[in-house]
């Protein structure tokens, strides 16, 4: 049986040189978090590793202590600054390979999570969020766990015995929450574009945002689709309750939907409690390429924040500046390349800044990640169309792009790309004798 403890004495698990993983998105423990920032000192000397996502976990680790160290892998407006003291170290890793360094090489000594209640079994249900946690238990040598009702017991979540948890802090929050934006007009037209490429029967993956919630709220006429995905919020369980949602295609996990994490309100927690037909699976599971290959008509749907003419994806920098990481864009991306009727979709806004920039660029520019190889894009859509680049030259393909583009951009595109093209061919001037 687990030692039951208050939260102000979880401090004192902490030691020197410990390497502390931290749960993150909707199971991020913020009442032990939150106890462990009152105790003065207690992260000295603490590395923590962490997978917060940007705009929704919003915790610095080493706020506990000048001298706590951290991973991170999503740069936000939490850890900006700790990023570019030195103290958080950032590592630029696909979803994929997170989970390979947690596995391989991080040292971890201690797993902070958070769970439901123990059932009438002995077991408590690692409830909405189980990309990494399950990975964390096994290598870290003690897990210290908040207990708390508000966590769902999906019945096709993973669980743990009772007695496996070392420390156990009893107590009754609201899990971290995710509210979906309203969706402006122009990405409701990116949302039907899309729609038009998703056919009967595919599998989809998706992620959370306006994009995305434009994307799914297109799909209503569909029959028979069905998810895997890293992350669902919201429109999913519509979806579900429609009858649009059933995996009754689906070449694996038939009939079932396929998750790591959900993140939404009280609305979507209470029904994922109740849902059968939802599977939630670790990161090895959902964003490995092999596993998303097996899985016929796979379409990858994500958004992106920019796409230049040659086809390069920036997923995480605007003017340079990280506003994110690279999550899981090209584990799907690749995944569904490799998948029999498998295609990508890249879905952006034509223009941003109040249309006074165009999202499709030249060429990216200095400091702009390169988040994605020009050879792995087949389809980019914004509210002007579709561009299908698959089998096009690189001339065809920025001639598509520009297609698309803001028309207040066009012409501009196209004066730029003459040059781009020629020195990218490497155009030679005859000489005479």
């Amino acid at each position: 049986m687990p030692q039951m403890i208050q939260a102000r004495e979880a401090a004192g698990l902490l030691k020197p040189g410990m390497g502390v993983f931290v749960q993150g998105a909707a199971s991020e423990p913020s009442h032990i978090l939150g106890a462990i920032h009152d105790a003065p000192g207690a992260g000295a000397g603490v590395d923590f590793h962490y997978v917060f996502l940007a705009g929704i976990n919003r915790f610095d680790p080493t706020s506990l202590d000048e001298d706590a160290r951290a991973t991170c892998f999503f740069v936000g407006a939490q850890n900006r600054a700790s990023v570019a003291a030195g103290r958080t170290r950032f590592l630029a890793l696909h979803y994929s390979r997170i989970f390979t360094y947690l596995r391989d090489q991080a040292p971890l000594d201690l797993a902070i999570i958070q769970v439901a209640p123990p059932d009438e079994n002995g077991r408590c249900s690692l409830g909405v969020s189980v990309d990494f946690a399950p990975l964390a238990m096994d290598r870290a040598g003690c897990v210290l766990a908040e207990i708390n009702p508000a966590m769902p017991a999906p019945p096709g979540s993973p669980t743990i015995a009772h007695e496996q948890i070392d420390y156990a802090v009893e107590t009754d929050h609201p899990l971290v929450t995710y509210q979906d934006s309203p969706v402006p007009a122009e990405m409701v037209e990116i949302g039907r574009h899309v729609a038009s490429l998703i056919e009967d029967g595919d599998c989809i993956e998706t992620g959370i945002g306006r994009v995305p919630s434009a994307v799914l709220a297109a799909l209503g006429d569909k029959r028979d689709l069905g998810l895997h995905s890293g992350m669902v919020s919201a429109p999913i369980t519509r979806l579900i309750e429609k009858g649009v949602l059933t995996g009754a295609r689906k070449s694996i996990d038939r009939g079932k939907a396929v998750t790591g994490v959900a993140l939404g309100g009280p609305a979507l927690f209470d029904y994922l409690g109740g849902a059968p037909d939802v599977l939630f699976r670790p990161v090895d599971y959902t964003h490995d390429v092999a596993t998303i290959a097996r899985i016929d008509n796979f379409v990858a749907v994500n958004s992106v924040l920019e796409i230049d003419l040659f086809g390069q994806i920036n997923a995480e920098t605007q003017g340079g500046r990280l506003t994110g990481g690279t999550g899981g864009l090209m584990d799907f991306m690749r995944g569904a390349r490799l998948s029999k009727g498998g295609r990508s979709i890249l879905a952006l806004r034509a223009s941003g800044a109040g249309g006074t920039v165009s999202r499709i660029v030249p060429a990216l520019g200095q400091g702009q990640m390169v988040s994605g190889a020009r050879t792995d894009v087949d389809f980019v859509v914004t509210e002007q169309g579709i561009a299908d680049l698959r089998y096009l030259t690189p001339d065809a393909r920025a001639q598509a792009l520009i297609s698309i583009a803001h028309p207040d951009f066009q012409d501009e595109l196209s004066r730029a790309w003459h040059p781009l093209h020629a020195t990218h061919i490497g155009k030679t001037e005859a000489k005479g004798d």
